[in-house]
């Protein structure tokens, strides 16, 4: 029901109708707050942290998921094809907030977050979460002293933190209704600076409102694995003609649907609430063949025995493509810094 809600709300924001219209005051009252903190921030009364080492900020104003995810593993894993180490902080949701840890193969997700623990298993390197950005990045540096260049998964708006590149991701969906929370789902202005736009959509679709400048990146699926048996492989086009069921809980599972479909399947959806705490019940009453579940989601669905042993559960890895001309771009940046 939560899930429906949420879904509702989104696609409510995505135009400027009497919901929009209501909120909107409320709106102007938060964009006020935003400059009051940023105010506080250039006046000086605000202290800011710079690490020991270049960060790069990856996050989103949009609410809810744009792929900030996959970039942040391509980043890392082109920051690595460089010669470099490096790190990544994040939040991490179900973390605790007054502890910071670090994210192992072995963890459990509902206590580091699911996107940290698949970020800490794809990109293969170090990993803190908490809420402290900053205490977080020192514990990093502390545990890790060869890390040259920290990644900063999400963040945008912790402004404790100084941050060398800026990275500001958008989707298809754009601005939206171009409004502020909450009437629209705008953390801040679509005019908030940044160094680099990236825009996670097909190729030809373009998007009005986010800047001239934008780094296409597409989500290009890998091999998929059965959950049970990996050593098992398959490909979207081997899936065709099997009772499907794909199953999403992430921040805008239409475009894992999307996708799902441009590789000619046909499928029962079943969108989850983003972060889904899946149980043993999840997918007992479905009757499928084959279940299609995305890689955040895997990372929790392998910690739970009966989801792990179910041989119709397959994953589908996503990964990131971008103009390799990006990270030269950021490399030449944090090297200038």
């Amino acid at each position: 029901m939560r899930a429906l809600l949420e879904a509702a709300l989104l696609r409510a924001w995505l135009r400027r109708g009497v919901l929009a219209c209501l909120f909107w005051p409320v709106s102007k009252l938060f964009q006020l707050i935003i400059q009051f903190r940023l105010g506080l921030i250039m006046l000086g009364y605000t202290s800011q942290t710079r690490l020991a080492v270049p960060v790069i900020m990856v996050g989103n104003i949009f609410i809810g998921g744009t792929g900030k995810t996959p970039l942040v593993i391509w980043l890392a894993q082109q920051l690595k094809l460089a010669g470099k180490h490096p790190g990544v902080i994040s939040r991490g949701y179900g973390a605790s907030a007054e502890t910071i840890s670090e994210v192992r193969a072995d963890s459990l997700a509902s206590e580091v977050g699911d996107e940290p623990l698949l970020i800490a298993l794809r990109a293969a390197c170090p990993v803190m979460v908490g809420r402290d950005r900053v205490a977080a990045g020192r514990a990093l540096l502390a545990a890790y002293p060869e890390t040259d260049v920290i990644i900063s998964d999400d963040g945008l708006q912790h402004y404790a933190l100084v941050r060398d590149v800026e990275i500001l991701m958008f989707d298809q969906r754009g601005l939206g209704n171009g409004f502020l929370l909450p009437a629209g789902p705008l953390r801040e202005p679509g005019t908030r600076r940044r160094d680099f736009t990236v825009l996670n959509a097909p190729l030809g679709l373009s998007v009005a409102g986010i800047g001239e400048q934008v780094q296409r990146m597409q989500l290009i699926p890998d091999t998929l694995f059965c959950l049970a048996l990996p050593e098992q492989k398959s490909s979207l086009q081997q899936m065709r003609g099997r009772r499907i069921t794909a199953a999403a809980g992430i921040g805008h599972p239409e475009r894992y649907f999307a996708m799902l479909r441009a590789a000619g399947l046909q499928f029962d959806q079943l969108a989850l609430q983003d972060h889904h705490a899946f149980t043993n019940e999840t997918f007992r009453a479905i009757e499928a063949d084959i279940i299609l579940i995305t890689e955040k989601d895997a990372v929790k669905c392998r910690q739970i025995a009966e989801l792990r042993d179910d041989a119709r559960i397959w994953v589908v890895p996503v990964s990131a493509q971008l103009d390799a001309k990006f990270a030269a771009q950021i490399l030449t940046m944090i090297a200038e810094k």
